[in-house]
């Protein structure tokens, strides 16, 4: 018995320090956002190459699988491609899927229905992972190119996920060190 409780402080420890995180960037949204809204008039590249570096340095830390609040909390958009892929592996028409899993957002995107996803287990594991949709493999989008282009989604995502936060509020405390020209 004593092996799993090492394990099992392991967990709790490193929940706690994602739960941190992100009540860190939520007590901080107000000056991120303004950060994120200066750091638009800088340099596309230089966003892009600061972003990158931080993504990798973050994502050596903080593992998706100990987290799971993206898909906690949030519903990818399903591209028609995602619901053929997903209708494939349930056996089923897609719109069989789309009428058992998805609704159609105000911005006219097929969203999940409801929060968790479906799709998500007990252990924080997607049970489509193969196949998931592409938003989700994407997500959360801050090694993409043209990040200038989605500053006001990595606001929104740093209340969200705590490597988002962990890579907003280290871009704004290195900002006056840094310079994104």
């Amino acid at each position: 018995m004593e092996i799993y409780q090492p394990i099992f402080t392991t967990f709790v420890l490193v929940e706690e320090k994602l739960i941190q995180i992100l009540e860190k960037s939520k007590h901080n949204e107000k000056e991120n956002a303004a950060f994120l809204k200066r750091l638009k008039k800088q340099s596309k590249q230089n966003i892009d190459q600061s972003f990158h570096q931080e993504h990798d340095a973050v994502f050596d830390r903080i593992d998706c699988l100990d987290c799971g609040n993206c898909c906690s909390t949030t519903s990818p958009i399903f591209t028609d491609q995602d619901t053929k892929r997903l209708s494939k592996l349930f056996r089923v028409k897609p719109v069989q899927f789309i009428a058992e899993y998805l609704r159609t957002d105000l911005d006219g995107d097929r969203v999940l229905k409801s929060t968790p996803c479906p799709f998500l287990m007990d252990d924080k594991k997607c049970f489509v992972y193969d196949v998931r949709p592409q938003a989700c493999s994407e997500y959360p989008h801050t090694n993409r190119k043209n990040m200038y282009q989605i500053l006001d989604l990595t606001q929104k995502n740093s209340l969200v996920c705590p490597a988002v936060a962990d890579i907003v509020e280290h871009l704004r405390e290195i900002a006056p060190k840094k310079t994104f020209r």
